[in-house]
């Protein structure tokens, strides 16, 4: 089930210059380099005026209050926890596409 949310999530539209993304999903553990500093890092992309307007939505399981916060502090859009709920990632998508 989550490679389908995941397939469905990164939307890219083929007839924009560069093929911009129309949203980004980010996990926040990821092993690298967590959610909050890439959300960071995709804001201050030089020469990409999208990358300051792109909805960037947490994936995570952490779903407290405080975890939302965080992510919009980073910079982030919104927030989804796991597992996904097919109803919450249909909202999402349809508020920012």
């Amino acid at each position: 089930m989550l490679l389908v949310a995941v397939v469905l999530f990164v939307i890219i539209t083929a007839d924009a210059p560069y093929r911009f993304v129309q949203l980004n999903s980010v996990d926040i553990q990821m092993p690298v380099m967590d959610g909050y500093e890439a959300a960071k890092r995709i804001r201050r992309i030089e020469g990409r005026p999208d990358t300051a307007r792109l909805p960037i939505i947490a994936m995570t399981a952490n779903a407290f209050a405080e975890d939302v916060e965080e992510a919009l502090r980073a910079g982030m859009n919104g927030h989804m926890s796991k597992p996904i709920n097919f109803q919450t990632l249909y909202d999402i998508l349809k508020k920012w596409l």
